[in-house]
């Protein structure tokens, strides 16, 4: 199948080939850092309850206490689904500037909360918020990016997000180390408030970030397209834009009579869900979410106070934290040189292989040797999920469905992302308590090991494609598969 956008330019200028052909300039790596600010608050708030759970001062149930550790990932599955359909009915950068500032806002309110209903009800704003930004970031910077460094690009929100983890483990660190008496205090209200500043940050940067040129086109804005088209450094006309409109609103209506929703369209859904759903149950987000008081209490040294406690685990994960932050830098470099396929094929093999260094560590060592060795094994899991898993996972949620339907399908992934971690988080205290960490780490191999096949059998390679020829390889698959039944 000829992409869409070689169809719609049969003749004359192809401005989205010359899109798709650029180099970027500093402009569009600046657009992908200010549309992954989300990515960096997502990281920050997902991990700053672990640093300030033991402080809040507040009666929590245990059900309460699960949803302040959680809860946000299932507000962020709503928040995604809420997203998909309004970005793509009232545009990207629109619903960017209001996630963050429904953030801003829940991040203020989490810090200066007066009872528990109230933190709650802050947890679910930020929830709603993070879980929007994660389903329209990588959207908006796949109708953007040239094809040649679209991986690149993308994969900075996943960058942004171990730096957001890592930040909060750092301020976290240093505001129980300024003022440990304050723990129950002030110090546990910075922690979660602090991110505010870069969300409201991100509100008057992102007001005057452009459009997404092809929801413009798409949508008949053509004045504001080729405007938009002007701050990527490429001069075009209003006209040029509008006959490239029409035709690609031909390519469209063909697709719409069918359904906007085809069989590539599904697959591809099916397969960005799948992918998601691994890179949660796969166990990444346990050493982060739960590593100050888990790792606290392994890595401690027999300290006594509860604010000595937590200190050692943040410690700990920060340590983590920074390490999936230079592993990232290396799927940075890969992504678009190596494809999608291999870096996730060797991600999971290598999450399968470290985890099972770790776990042998907890269930055989003791003293110095365990903490080595759990250490290197959790270290390179991490480093594992970084280079190969965590950036592709968002990748191909941006690039493999079409512009029509992109939001909505973008924010069904997303959801499942968020349903998927919820349910890990909510579980694992349970599964630690029944059958012990080394035995959950056993499990967490296994579910590495089905990632592997199911990215072998079901992924296919999207390196260098064009966003329209990208959802073209998962309707050449669909045709096969009917084609042979």
């Amino acid at each position: 199948m000829v992409s869409e956008a070689r169809e719609a330019q049969s003749s004359g200028r192809s401005v989205l080939e010359e899109l798709d052909s650029r180099i970027p300039t500093g402009f569009y790596w600046y657009l992908a850092v200010l549309a992954c600010i989300g990515g960096f608050l997502f990281g920050y708030d997902t991990s700053n309850i672990g640093s300030a759970l033991g402080f809040i001062p507040y009666h929590l149930s245990s059900f309460a206490t699960g949803y302040l550790v959680a809860g946000a990932s299932l507000g962020a599955a709503a928040g995604a689904l809420i997203a998909g359909p309004l970005t793509d009915r009232f545009g990207r950068k629109s619903l960017l500037v209001g996630d963050a500032a429904i953030y801003a806002v829940g991040a203020i309110l989490s810090a200066v909360t007066i009872n528990a209903p109230m933190l709650l009800g802050s947890r679910t704003l930020i929830g709603l918020a993070i879980g929007a930004d994660s389903a329209i970031a990588t959207s908006y910077i796949a109708e953007f990016a040239p094809r040649s460094r679209r991986g690149q690009l993308s994969i900075i929100q996943q960058w942004m997000i171990t730096v957001g983890i890592l930040v909060s483990y750092l301020i976290a660190l240093l505001i129980l180390k300024v003022a440990p008496g304050s723990a129950g205090g002030l110090d546990w209200r910075l922690i979660l408030g602090l991110g505010a500043i870069p969300a409201l940050v991100a509100v008057a940067l992102r007001a005057r970030m452009p459009e997404s040129p092809r929801w413009l086109m798409l949508h008949g804005r053509y004045a504001d397209t080729a405007k938009a088209f002007g701050q990527l450094g490429m001069d075009v006309s209003e006209e040029e834009v509008k006959q490239a409109a029409d035709e690609l609103a031909q390519v469209e209506q063909v697709r719409r009579r069918k359904t906007a929703w085809t069989a590539g369209v599904r697959r591809a859904l099916i397969v960005v869900c799948v992918f998601f759903i691994f890179q949660q149950i796969s166990g990444i987000n346990v050493p982060f979410y739960y590593g100050p008081t888990l790792l606290g209490s392994y890595f401690g040294g027999g300290t006594s106070t509860a604010v000595s406690t937590a200190t050692a685990g943040v410690e700990v994960t920060a340590i983590l934290g920074a390490v999936n932050v230079i592993a990232t830098y290396f799927a940075f470099r890969w992504i678009d040189k190596v494809g999608r396929r291999p870096l996730a094929l060797w991600g999971y093999a290598g999450m399968a292989v470290f985890i099972l260094v770790a776990a042998a560590g907890v269930g055989f060592l003791t003293g110095v040797p365990k903490t080595v060795l759990v250490m290197v094994g959790f270290s390179f899991f991490i480093t594992s999920f970084a280079i190969g898993v965590g950036g592709t996972g968002w990748l191909i949620q941006g690039e493999v469905f079409p512009t029509a339907v992109r939001g909505r399908a973008a924010a069904i992934g997303a959801s499942v992302d968020w349903i998927a971690n919820f349910a890990l988080i909510e579980v694992f205290p349970a599964w630690h308590k029944a059958i012990g960490l080394g035995w959950v780490m056993v499990c967490f191999a296994v579910i590495a090991v089905l990632a592997m096949a199911f990215v072998y059998r079901w992924l296919p390679e999207t390196k260098g494609l064009s966003v329209e020829e990208a959802v073209s390889v998962f309707e050449r698959q669909a045709g096969a598969k009917q084609a042979a039944g």
